[in-house]
């Protein structure tokens, strides 16, 4: 079995959204990304620091269309990683100022991650990483992660902190 380089990465995701505009404002104004461009009224591609896209949105085939039913298959989340725990928690604080509730949140051992649902029901992990020197092992050197739960109101704190 041959394996793809460590150095691979995942690239952008494209999400099928029902209204550009209300998909624009939350990837936008909530999640801190930067529109690079729109097509028209029926697409949109956002990034952080000035890359191409991370995310593209479009309605080609979604213009009004509702969320998949639960029990389907599909995306189950669209992770966005922070690079330190002042930023998550910058972001979380926009996220819950803007009065969208949280599906969950965990500490992994690995990360500290934040789970909520777009506009359109898609699912949206906001988490940081922590240096790999830090990753859980078990007895037997092997990756331990978990699911614990995670402290918010620390992490609302340090963004603040960081201000």
């Amino acid at each position: 079995m041959s394996k793809a380089p460590s150095e691979t990465a995942i690239g952008h995701v494209h999400l099928r959204v029902s209204d550009l505009e209300r998909s624009i404002a939350f990837y936008r104004d909530v999640i801190g990304l930067e529109v690079m461009q729109t097509y028209g009224t029926q697409a949109a591609f956002l990034s952080a620091g000035g890359y191409h896209h991370h995310i593209g949105l479009n309605t080609w085939e979604s213009l009004g269309a509702t969320p998949p039913p639960p029990g389907h298959t599909g995306l189950y989340h669209t992770a966005i990683v922070y690079p330190d725990r002042a930023s998550l928690g910058a972001v979380v604080r926009r996220v819950l100022d803007a009065g969208i509730p949280l599906a969950g949140a965990a500490d992994h051992g690995v990360s500290e991650a934040v789970y909520l649902d777009d506009p359109d029901g898609n699912g949206v992990e906001l988490y940081r990483d922590r240096a790999r020197a830090d990753w859980p092992k078990d007895t037997g050197g092997k990756l331990a992660m978990g699911t614990a739960r995670l402290d918010l109101q620390a992490l609302l704190n340090e963004a603040v902190e960081a201000a």
